[in-house]
């Protein structure tokens, strides 16, 4: 199961919007939807879990470049929303370049938040060499909101949103739109 929620920061500090991203196939549209949540530029962050498997912050600043940070990019890629994520400077490729092929990957139910099989392990294993289980991105990217890169990676994916919601005194707004 998804959640996406858009969170941006404003005089009267942090609103909250839910998200749809069936129509959001790039991260430009991405950052797109979270600059149209903000008329005055102010920073937006796009939070996104699977429940149990991974989540990610997109931050997006004005019209800055979109910073991302993935909590388990080898789930994150096995996942269509994650994939959006993935960019090629994200996984160290050059655009074009091969790589890893994301599209060829199964994606089996598990990115709905299903249990996978131990089958579902072994070919995952397979891939493991080119995306890996760890965090990918910037671990820096909530610093000066109060979110260490130490306390992001350290926190579970089934309750990271929450607190870094929290962190940022954004808990109750996030609630209303979950």
């Amino acid at each position: 199961m998804y959640f996406a929620a858009l969170l941006a920061r404003t005089e009267d500090g942090w609103e909250a919007s839910d998200t749809e991203l069936d129509d959001v196939e790039t991260l430009s549209d991405l950052a797109d939807l979270a600059r149209e949540a903000s008329p005055e530029d102010d920073t937006v962050l796009v939070l996104i879990e699977q429940e149990d498997a991974w989540f990610g912050v997109v931050r997006v600043d004005g019209e800055d470049d979109p910073r991302i940070y993935v909590s388990d990019a080898a789930a994150a890629a096995r996942s269509s929303y994650g994939e959006i994520l993935l960019t090629d400077e994200l996984l160290g490729r050059e655009p074009g370049d091969d790589g890893p092929d994301l599209d060829a990957l199964d994606l089996d139910g598990t990115e709905d938040g299903e249990p996978s099989s131990a089958e579902d392990d072994e070919e995952e294993a397979g891939s493991a060499d080119t995306i890996t289980h760890s965090p990918l991105g910037d671990g820096r990217i909530l610093d000066d909101l109060g979110v260490t890169e130490k306390e992001l990676r350290a926190l579970d994916a089934d309750d990271a949103l929450n607190a870094i919601a929290e962190s940022l005194g954004a808990s109750e707004v996030l609630e209303t739109v979950r």
